[in-house]
């Protein structure tokens, strides 16, 4: 998720106690961002320039930049319409106004949000949304996991 062509922290999306650029497992992404894992999986296979760290046993580590990428790739699917092979374009083509930093040329000094124009504020306005989302399916599973919980014990 980005902010103006900026990362934004994961402490801000991610309520984990952990430090913003610690590594996340397959898990927590696909908690964070209401995807099964094996989407997960299958977005690495179709798009190339999402390439979590991958350790023994194959377990994968994403970095904030790939939670980022992962993100963008999840709402030009789910929310924008576009087909896999047009999202790839899209974020190859460096089309894609909230890709991380990472995978197109550096974003030029912040400029406070006063000084854009109205249209400039929109990606950070669509950013702080899904990272408000995001933190609503924490929560919500961690509600959902209590009642689950709760109900067995009855």
């Amino acid at each position: 998720m980005t902010d103006k062509g900026h990362l934004v922290s994961p402490d801000s999306v991610f309520d984990d106690g952990k430090a913003p650029d610690a590594l996340r497992t397959i898990g927590e992404v696909a908690r964070l961002l209401g995807v099964k894992p094996h989407v997960l999986r299958y977005w690495e296979e179709q798009f190339p320039m999402l390439r979590p760290l991958t350790r023994a046993g194959n377990r994968r580590y994403y970095r904030a930049e790939d939670v980022a990428l992962v993100a963008t790739i999840d709402r030009l699917l789910n929310r924008e319409g576009y087909t896999i092979r047009g999202a790839r374009q899209a974020l190859e083509g460096g089309l894609c106004p909230s890709m991380p930093t990472s995978t197109v040329a550096p974003a030029p000094a912040p400029v406070a949000v006063a000084d854009q124009p109205a249209a400039a504020s929109e990606p950070a306005l669509e950013t702080e949304l899904v990272a408000a989302v995001a933190r609503l399916r924490v929560h919500l599973e961690q509600i959902r996991s209590g009642l689950s919980a709760a109900l067995d014990e009855e």
